[in-house]
């Protein structure tokens, strides 16, 4: 028999409000599990929605240049099952009783229902900062109810039924958790399908436009930013969050467009305006701003060819010059000696290949990386927020700069402390695969507490590589080289590797660097120390 099951987005981690950049799949179109139907793409990586089982699409209910969460419907899947009926959660009312739960149901019957504040995840007791509903009120699936704010964002509470407001049950200040009571609706009886319809993009209370606007600062037209108008400042339809944030950035809120509801100013609106500076779409303030560079038309010099950015340097662009400016880099050049360590490589990289590993010199790299920043834990810190404290993290997860067509990726190897030589072998060799082929997933791109650059490959003596805040360092790597090397006695020959170790000056200082990358290269040197096995 066929069923029919929402299409729900799969945990994103950190990442919320992903913007779609393509649609794979149309409606009537066959599909298998795991295929992708939708890309999105967040700050670090495009990512491919899978289909969650066989079946047929019915309907997709995005579109290019929209933004999804994690739990977002964004369609519905008409699958073949046996005897046994598969029933994806979907937000429905409770067969017995007058409160809005979550359910298998498909329906909605009609009727006075209450509405609930539905699953907030880790938060609780949150302030409601606004009230959109009063009674008499009509209103659609999706329609907002409230605005609460966490401490990291401010969200709309939408309606799960359509029908018309009986009464409203909370205020502007009261505090909600999950389940707390909202209001008393008098709905009108629908189908799922009706409600994911209501919900689609296509809507005509202009949310999606403002939606996608917020998340495109460089349409916005040029801006200027003067000092804070406080009278203005106190006015700004924005939450007291949102306030913080922008006094913290030095951005007035009179100068920016609020996407959200009532042209109600969030968290990503601020984000938006400070990266549209960054990129020179807004004009700083005078006397702070950096020196612009010369337009210039080229074309008067002779023939050109103009080429867009690839959506990766369109969005790595910004947050490495924001760590550029924000970080008082500093960089520590060094050599290490890995004579005897490429001279063991290669006499294992024959038993390791038919393993199915390919032991390159990153793996043993990343094996000393590990040992160095046990030994010197600041490098493995992050500065807090307020600037006041440091964070020392008890793990160890390691990116690398992977080479792709689109520009380089970072994926991260994690708990690299409990893997041997081997493992982190073979997992460089996996993730990079993937990095190239472009699937690697939003879990694969984060919690690094330390990223190495590798250039190895390619040639180079030396570099200065951008920290990847908000990590404290990086470690660059050139090319290998036979080096004259003065013994005691006489000159030998040694296979010199160079290291580059850029660092946030603020939690590093020099003679902490030079001890680091010290410690970096006697741990090269001893290459048996690195084939340890794990205890």
């Amino acid at each position: 028999m066929a069923n029919t099951i929402d299409i729900v987005v799969p945990d994103l981690g950190d990442f919320e409000n992903v913007e779609v950049i393509d649609v794979l799949v149309s409606s009537g179109d066959t599909v298998e599990r795991e295929d992708g139907l939708v890309t999105i793409e967040t700050d670090k990586a495009s990512i491919d929605i899978p289909s969650p089982e066989n079946g047929v699409i019915e309907k997709l209910t995005v579109s290019v240049g929209d933004t999804v969460s994690t739990g977002d419907v964004i369609g519905r899947l008409t699958m073949e099952v046996g005897d046994t009926v598969v029933i994806a959660p979907a937000i429905a009312s409770a067969p017995s009783g007058d409160t809005t739960v979550l359910t298998g149901e498909v329906a909605k019957p009609a009727g006075k229902q209450t509405l609930v504040v539905p699953n907030l995840g880790d938060f609780a007791d949150v302030e409601v900062i606004e009230v959109h509903i009063k009674a008499g009120d009509i209103l659609d699936v999706e329609d907002p109810l409230v605005t609460i704010e966490t401490d990291k964002a401010a969200m709309d509470v939408p309606a799960v039924v359509a029908g018309t407001i009986d009464s409203v049950l909370v205020k502007v200040g009261d505090r909600v958790s999950e389940g707390s009571t909202l209001a008393i609706i008098d709905a009108v009886a629908s189908s799922a399908g009706d409600a994911v319809e209501t919900a689609s993009p296509e809507r005509t209370d202009g949310r999606s436009d403002a939606s996608r606007a917020s998340s495109l600062p460089q349409e916005a037209p040029p801006q200027t930013l003067p000092a804070i108008d406080e009278a203005g400042f106190s006015k700004a339809h924005a939450s007291p969050s949102v306030r913080k944030l922008a006094r913290e950035l030095g951005v007035n809120l009179v100068q920016v467009k609020g996407s959200g509801i009532k042209s109600r100013i969030v968290h990503d609106d601020v984000k938006a305006f400070v990266k549209a500076i960054l990129t020179g779409q807004v004009a700083s303030p005078a006397g702070s701003a950096l020196p612009k560079i010369p337009v210039v038309d080229f074309a008067k010099f002779g023939e050109i060819d103009i080429q867009p950015l690839t959506r990766i340097q369109k969005i790595s662009g910004p947050r490495l010059q924001a760590s550029w400016i924000n970080l008082p880099h500093v960089t520590q050049h060094d050599l290490a000696d890995i004579t005897d360590l490429e001279a063991r490589r290669q006499d294992l990289k024959g038993p390791a290949k038919e393993r199915g590993i390919g032991l390159t010199p990153l793996a043993f790299i990343m094996k000393a990386c590990v040992a160095a920043l046990q030994e010197y834990p600041k490098v493995n810190s992050s500065l807090s927020e307020d600037g006041e404290s440091l964070v020392y993290k008890k793990y160890v997860h390691l990116g690398f700069a992977a080479d792709t067509e689109n520009g380089l990726m970072v994926p991260v190897i994690r708990d690299a402390d409990k893997k041997d030589v081997y493992e982190i072998a073979k997992e460089l060799g996996e993730l990079s695969a993937l990095a190239r082929e472009g699937k690697l997933k939003v879990d694969q791109l984060q919690g690094a507490c330390f990223t190495i650059s590798s250039l190895g490959g390619i040639g180079g003596t030396a570099f200065t590589p951008i920290v990847n805040a908000p990590e404290v360092a990086i470690l660059g790597v050139s090319r290998s080289s036979m080096q004259p090397v003065w013994n005691g006695s006489k000159f030998e020959p040694r296979l010199m590797l160079p290291l580059s170790f850029s660092y946030d000056h603020r939690v590093i200082d020099g003679a902490q660097a030079v001890r680091f990358t010290t410690f970096l290269g006697q741990r090269l040197a001893d290459v048996e120390s690195l084939l340890q096995a794990i205890p």
